[in-house]
């Protein structure tokens, strides 16, 4: 769909919160020329980086402060659409569903053009902005996903891909037994969206920080055919370094597979993540 078109079409009402409540500590406009590259630092201070992603370093990329007021809002509106729809129907939704499901409903609210346009600014902004070095599999904002291609996975509340994807899960959890759990599955741009945004809304507007363990929206292979895995009743360590001394683990590199998306020290700017099956 043309943006500009997506745009008139989307916009129906605006809705606006209170006076915004943070003081941001330091903005960075994010264009051209603040994009990070590996080889403008050693490799020793990218590796030291990644080591420590959860905490903001000196290069970081902040949210514009016009944008500040904006980012909390969808954010806000984001959880409403959740707590509408339900988390397992979230991960599919589509952004013009989201946009029709927020319009539908008085509790949830219409997005504003202004939350439409930093949506839009967030998406094809290009990630090397802040740092997140991967390829972009979801090129449109509107972009969603194939609903009758799913299967659900019980007990999960995740979807994946019939094909490929759903063979690989399997194959897996044929391999491994019934410790073997899916954490996260299909992800549509929206939940994306939600994610990061998430992330970047807890981290006082830190674009890069975010970037650092969750993909900018439309650089996931989550929506594409990638999902995590985890050990039964390891809880949050599933998606921490401590899951390399899961049995899960354990057993995933004893039977010889070496399909993780970002493995210890990949240079695409992610940090380590052992749980990320890798399918696409």
């Amino acid at each position: 769909m043309n943006r500009r078109i997506f745009l008139t079409l989307a916009v129906s009402t605006v809705f606006s919160l209170g006076r915004f409540p943070w003081v941001w500590a330091k903005s960075v406009e994010p264009d051209t020329s603040n994009r990070f590259r590996i080889q403008d630092v050693s490799l020793k201070d990218y590796l030291h980086k990644m080591r420590n992603f959860d905490v903001p370093h000196m290069e970081d990329i902040y949210v514009e402060p016009e944008d500040c007021h904006f980012l909390e809002s969808v954010v806000f509106r984001f959880r409403k659409i959740i707590k509408m729809v339900g988390h397992g129907n979230f991960a599919l939704l589509s952004l013009d569903e989201a946009i029709q499901t927020a319009r539908n409903y008085q509790d949830v609210g219409c997005f504003s053009e202004n939350e439409l346009i930093f949506l839009e600014k967030i998406f094809y902004t290009e990630s090397s902005v802040y740092g997140f070095l991967d390829d972009k599999p979801l090129k449109n904002l509107t972009d969603r996903i194939d609903k009758q291609r799913t299967v659900k996975i019980p007990y999960s509340g995740n979807y994946l891909y019939q094909g490929h994807p759903f063979e690989t899960y399997q194959q897996i959890k044929n391999s491994i037994g019934e410790n073997v759990i899916l954490t996260s599955g299909l992800r549509s741009i929206v939940k994306q969206f939600y994610l990061f945004l998430n992330k970047v809304y807890t981290n006082q507007g830190n674009l890069s920080l975010a970037s650092r363990s969750l993909a900018p929206p439309g650089y996931s292979f989550h929506g594409i055919g990638d999902f995590d895995v985890g050990q039964v009743n390891f809880g949050e360590f599933n998606f921490t370094e401590k899951f390399t001394d899961s049995g899960v683990y354990k057993k995933l590199t004893d039977l010889g597979y070496s399909g993780f998306r970002y493995p210890d020290g990949n240079q695409l700017g992610v940090r380590f993540e052992p749980w990320h099956i890798k399918v696409s």
